[in-house]
């Protein structure tokens, strides 16, 4: 025993820096061993909920409402090619008669940046009626806009667009919030090789978060009061 001011203490046993060089190895490679159970079960969870609610453009079954999952707008107010793409899908399926009403779901948390707002001037400059689409602005990801369509504008059945590497998992998680969903996914701009490349890699991590969010129960980032936007939508039909 050693005396100290603060007492009476046992030795200290030391650990050398080859076995502390150790333990730190083995925590890294469970970490990564964890993470990459957490994420092959994510991919297995996300493709068995969606399987046999992915249909092609062509063949999806009618629904009362699509609804277009967010992506960026660029600083002059276009959409990027990216959320271009899943407007054109929902754009078709209205003139289609597949859908009725279009929910836009995105990003609104900064005033100068308007991911709803600038994808419904892009819809009505094509020749959508604006009294057929309904805007969620605070889509703020894939999780909080299918929560939000359910409990905020009730809608109970939908076609998910987005684009393919995203569509499973966000049928999957809008099934989830009790959403009767299909989905339609886009491909086209895989011509921009770099950021389709970037986005599905991204895919694995998003994938990990969905279980979390899932699994936890969270609410959205903001919730809100209820809207009848998509409703008087609907009814405009």
């Amino acid at each position: 025993m050693t005396l100290t001011p603060a007492g009476i203490v046992g030795r200290v046993p030391i650990i050398s820096r080859r076995r502390l060089l150790r333990l730190a190895v083995l925590a890294v490679v469970l970490t990564v061993a964890v993470g990459g159970l957490t994420s092959a079960g994510g991919e297995l969870w996300t493709r068995a909920a969606a399987h046999g609610h992915v249909y092609s453009e062509a063949d999806v079954p009618a629904a009362p409402v699509a609804l277009v999952l967010g992506a960026e707008v660029y600083p002059d107010g276009q959409p990027s090619p990216f959320l271009a793409a899943r407007l054109d899908i929902a754009r078709r399926l209205l003139e289609a008669g597949k859908v009725k009403a279009i929910l836009v779901s995105g990003d609104h948390s900064r005033w100068e940046y308007d991911e709803p707002g600038m994808s419904e001037v892009y819809l009505v400059a094509r020749g959508v009626p604006a009294s057929r689409i309904a805007l969620d602005y605070a889509g703020f990801d894939t999780y909080d806009s299918c929560v939000r369509a359910e409990k905020i504008f009730g809608v109970r059945q939908a076609i998910v667009v987005t684009q393919t590497y995203h569509l499973d998992r966000a049928v999957a998680l809008c099934r989830s919030q009790g959403i009767e969903a299909t989905g339609v996914g886009d491909d086209s701009v895989k011509i921009y090789k770099d950021p389709w490349r970037n986005s599905v890699v991204r895919e694995r991590g998003a994938i990990v978060k969905a279980v979390t969010d899932v699994v936890s129960h969270r609410d959205p980032v903001f919730l809100g009061r209820q809207e009848t936007t998509v409703q008087e939508a609907l009814a405009s039909s």
